[in-house]
C-alpha cells in the first residue's frame, strides 16, 4: 500500500475495527466507496436488513461513475449508511449478557464490519478521484461523518461487554482458527480504545480521537487540493529532452510546471540549472506548510495525550505494540544498525557527487560552495546513474510505452499467480481514463474480484501513488463469498497526439510494486473483512509487494515489459545489463534517506511534541550531512503522517528485509516465472491475508525463519 521521500504513502487512519486502508507509494517516489445505484436489494438477516446497491458488474457493489452523483446525493447516503448500521449495533448492545452467542454477536460485528467497508468505500474515495470538486468536498465531509461514527462505535463499552462476556461464558474452544483470531482481536482492540477503563477516560479517549481523525482529513484535503504552478523559460529548463519541453502548457513567453510527479522529478533529476531545481524543491517541500505544519503538530501532541490515557509509555509504543518489530527500542535498534553500515557507502558517493558537481560548475560556470545542496541529490544521483553505468534514463523510457508496460504487467501477473484478466468494456468510472478489469483463478475460473486503473494526473486527483481498497473479499452477510475490489492511482505522464506515455524505469518499478498490493487485496481468501488482503501488520505490509519489484531488473520480464514506442524493438540487452549493475548504484544515500524519514517518525511520536520544522532539519542533517531549505518544512507534506504511517514508516526498510529474504531464497533460486512458485506464494503469503501472523505467513513460505541476510546483500553490504 506509498509517499516519500521521493516517497510512498497511505493508509487512511481509520479509528475503527474496519479501517480502510490506502496503500500507498514506493519510497522512491515519495514516497472507499459505493455511491448509489438506481435499485437496491435487501439481504435481511438475523432480525436486521440490508441495503446493497446492484453491481456495475458482477460482484462489484454500487456505481463508480461519479460524474453522475450529485453532493446531495452522497450526504443522504452517508447518513442512511449510519442509521443503519447504527441501529445495528444497538440491536447487539441489547442482548442480555447470557444470551450473547457466536452468531448473534460475534459473527453479526464480523458482517457489519464487512457492509461499513463495501458501502462505505463509494462515499469517502470520489474526494481522491471525482473531477467535480463539489463532489469531492462532499465525500471528504462524508469521510468525516464515518470516522466520526467509526470512534463512537469503537468507543461503545456496551458492545465491548457482550464480546468479552461471550469469550468469558462460552469462549474460543471450538472455534476456527480465524474466528478464535477474530475474538481475540475484538477484546485487544477494545482495551486499546480504553474500554476496560473509567468512562471519564474513556470521554477523553474518544474525544481524543474524533479530533485526530478530522485532522488526518484535513491533512490530505490540502494535499489533494494544491495545485501549486511555476513558471520558467526554456533556457531556466536547459537540460531537459525536447519532447519533455514541447509537452508544457505555455502562459506568456513561459512553460507552466506543476509539483505532480511527471513534472517534479523529471526537473529535479535532468535540469542542469541549479537556481531551477532550487526553486522547484523549495516549492515542493514548503507545499501545504502553513495550513498542515499545525495540523501535524497537533496530530502528535494528540496521540501522546492518547497514549497516556491507555498507559502507554508513547505514542510509537502503543502503535508498535501490534507490529512485528513489537517496540520503539526494536525499531531505533533497527535504524541505527542499519544507518551505520550505510554511512561508509554514502561517504564515497558523496564524492563522487561532488566531484561531478565541481567539474559541471567549472563548465556552466556556477559557483561552487564545496558541498551538496538539497535540490543536488536527485540530480546528482541521477547523474551517477548516468557516468558510472552509462544509463541514460531518456533512453530507457523510449522502451516503456504505458500500454507496453501495462500489457507486459497482466502477463507476468497472470503466469506468475495462474490468473486470468480481462478487461470490462463500457463499466461505469469516475473518468474517461479508467478502466476496470475483472480477476479470474485460471484453473477453476471463479471470479476473485476487479481492479480499476486510473493512472494519469488530473486536477484534484490523488497524487501519489496508491491502492485504495474498495470491497474486501471475504464472507458476506448471507455467508456468500464477496469479491474483491480496489483501485489503483498512479500519476503518470500522459500521452501526446506525437507520442505515447512514456515511463521511465523508475516508474516501472513503482507500476509493478503497486500491482502488488493490488494482487495482495484480490488473491486474499479470508473469511472476516478485518483480516481481508492488505491488512496484515504494517511493518509487513510493503513486503509482498516489494518483493515484487524485483522482476523489473530482470531480463526476461523486461523483454515482455518493454517495446520501443517507434520500432517495437524490446529492450537491449547491453541495456539490461547496464541497469541491472546500476541497481546498487546510490544505495547509501538513498536508503539513508528513508532512515531520516523513519528516524523522524520515531523521534516525533516518541518525545510526544515537535517544532517539526527544527527537527526534521536537524534529523536530515545529523543522516545525510546536507542542510534543508530554509523556509520549507517537508513533513508538513509527508502523509504518511496523517494517513496511517504514524510510527511505522520503518517499515517500508523493515518489510524490505523479508521482500529480499522471499525473492532470493525462492523466486531467484527456483525461477522467477515459475509459475508453482508463484502458486506458492499466493498460496502462503497473499491468500491468508492478515488470518495469521506475518512470521507464520514467512515461515509457511520459506520453511523456516526469515534472516537479514540478503537483504544486507542487495544494499551492497556483507551479511
Amino acid at each position: 500500500m506509498r509517499f516519500t521521500t521521493c516517497g510512498r504513502i497511505i493508509a487512511t487512519a481509520s479509528t475503527s475495527l474496519f479501517n480502510q486502508l490506502r496503500i500507498s507509494s514506493r519510497p522512491r517516489q515519495v514516497a472507499l466507496s459505493l455511491v448509489c445505484a438506481n435499485r437496491n436489494i435487501f439481504f435481511v438477516k438475523r432480525g436486521f436488513s440490508v441495503s446493497v446497491t446492484m453491481p456495475t458488474a458482477t460482484g462489484v457493489y454500487g456505481s463508480f461513475d461519479f460524474r453522475k452523483v450529485t453532493p446531495e446525493e452522497l450526504e443522504k447516503q452517508v447518513d442512511a449508511l449510519i442509521e443503519e448500521q447504527r441501529g445495528a449495533y444497538d440491536e447487539i448492545a441489547a442482548l442480555n449478557l447470557d444470551e450473547v452467542n457466536y452468531d448473534n454477536c460475534i459473527k453479526r460485528l464480523a458482517d457489519l464490519m464487512c457492509l461499513r467497508a463495501t458501502k462505505g468505500s463509494p462515499l469517502d474515495f470520489p474526494q481522491h478521484a471525482a473531477t467535480d470538486k463539489l463532489v469531492r468536498e462532499a465525500s471528504s465531509n462524508a469521510e468525516q461523518k464515518l470516522e466520526d461514527f467509526d470512534v463512537e462505535m469503537s468507543m461503545r463499552k456496551d458492545i465491548f461487554d457482550r464480546v468479552v462476556a461471550y469469550n468469558k461464558n462460552i469462549g474460543t474452544k471450538g472455534l476456527l482458527p480465524e474466528q478464535k483470531r477474530l475474538v481475540e482481536k475484538l477484546i485487544r482492540h477494545g482495551k486499546r480504545n480504553g474500554l476496560h477503563l473509567s468512562e471519564e477516560i474513556r470521554v477523553e479517549v474518544k474525544a481524543v480521537k474524533k479530533r485526530m481523525s478530522e485532522l488526518s482529513i484535513k491533512f490530505q484535503r490540502n494535499l489533494n487540493e494544491d495545485n501549486t504552478k511555476l513558471y520558467f523559460t526554456k533556457e531556466q529548463l536547459a537540460g531537459m529532452p525536447d519532447d519533455f519541453i514541447t509537452e508544457l502548457a505555455q502562459k506568456d513567453d513561459k512553460l507552466e510546471v506543476t509539483l505532480k510527479y511527471p513534472h517534479l522529478f523529471p526537473i529535479t533529476k535532468k535540469c542542469r540549472v541549479p537556481d531551477t531545481r532550487k526553486e522547484m524543491m523549495t516549492a515542493s517541500q514548503a507545499k501545504c506548510m502553513e495550513e498542515n505544519t499545525p495540523i501535524l503538530e497537533e496530530l502528535v501532541a494528540l496521540r501522546q495525550k492518547q497514549a497516556d490515557l491507555l498507559g502507554y509509555k508513547n505514542h510509537a509504543a502503543y502503535i508498535l505494540e501490534e507490529r512485528m518489530a513489537k517496540t520503539p527500542e526494536k525499531v531505533d535498534e533497527f535504524l541505527a544498525t542499519l544507518s551505520d553500515k550505510l554511512q561508509i557507502l554514502w561517504t564515497k558517493e558523496k564524492e563522487e557527487m561532488l566531484e561531478l558537481k565541481q567539474e559541471e560548475c567549472k563548465k556552466y560556470c556556477y559557483e561552487f560552495s564545496g558541498s551538496l545542496d538539497y535540490w543536488d541529490f536527485r540530480y546528482y544521483m541521477n547523474m551517477v546513474e548516468e557516468c558510472k553505468y552509462a544509463v541514460d534514463q531518456n533512453e530507457v523510457r523510449q522502451y516503456f510505452p504505458l500500454e507496453k508496460v501495462t500489457s507486459g504487467l497482466l502477463h507476468i501477473y497472470q503466469t506468475l499467480l495462474g490468473l486470468k484478466f480481462t478487461h470490462v468494456p463500457d463499466a461505469e468510472t469516475w473518468h474517461d481514463d479508467v478502466k476496470l478489469y475483472q480477476v479470474e483463478d485460471s484453473k477453476t475460473e471463479e471470479v476473485l474480484g476487479f481492479f480499476f486503473l486510473d493512472l494519469y494526473p488530473r486536477d484534484g486527483k490523488f497524487g501519489h501513488a496508491a491502492i485504495f481498497p474498495l470491497q474486501p473479499s471475504c464472507e458476506a452477510v448471507d455467508r456468500s463469498r464477496q469479491v474483491a475490489v480496489c483501485a489503483m492511482m498512479c500519476n503518470f505522464t500522459k500521452p501526446t497526439k506525437e507520442k505515447p506515455a512514456l515511463l521511465d524505469h523508475s516508474e516501472v518499478e513503482t507500476y509493478f510494486h503497486e500491482f502488488g498490493h493490488v494482487m495482495h487485496h484480490i488473491c486474499s481468501r479470508v473469511q472476516y473483512s478485518m483480516f481481508a488482503g492488505t491488512r496484515v501488520e504494517r511493518d509487513f505490509l510493503e513486503a509482498p509487494s516489494q518483493m515484487l519489484e524485483n522482476w523489473v531488473w530482470e531480463k526476461e520480464p523486461l523483454v515482455l515489459m518493454s517495446g520501443h514506442y517507434k520500432n517495437g524493438e524490446v529492450l537491449p540487452d547491453e541495456l539490461i545489463e547496464k541497469l541491472a549493475k546500476s541497481r546498487k548504484a546510490n544505495a547509501g544515500g538513498f536508503n539513508l534517506r528513508q532512515i531520516v524519514l523513519g528516524t523522524f517518525d520515531q523521534k516525533i511520536h516518541t518525545r510526544g511534541k515537535a517544532d517539526t520544522k527544527s527537527l526534521f532539519a536537524e534529523t536530515y542533517m545529523e543522516v545525510m550531512g546536507i542542510k534543508t531549505i530554509p523556509d520549507t518544512n517537508m513533513p508538513a507534506n509527508f502523509g504518511h503522517l496523517a494517513g496511517g504511517y504514524d510510527a511505522q514508516y520503518y517499515g517500508y526498510l523493515w518489510s524490505e528485509v523479508f521482500s529480499m529474504d522471499m525473492y532470493e531464497s525462492r523466486f531467484k533460486g527456483e525461477g522467477i516465472l515459475n509459475h508453482e512458485v508463484g502458486g506458492c506464494y499466493r498460496a502462503k503469503i497473499l491468500q491468508p491475508g492478515g488470518s495469521k501472523d506475518a512470521v507464520e505467513l514467512l515461515r509457511d513460505f520459506l520453511g523456516r525463519d526469515p534472516t537479514h541476510d540478503a537483504f544486507l546483500r542487495s544494499k551492497g553490504l556483507k551479511a
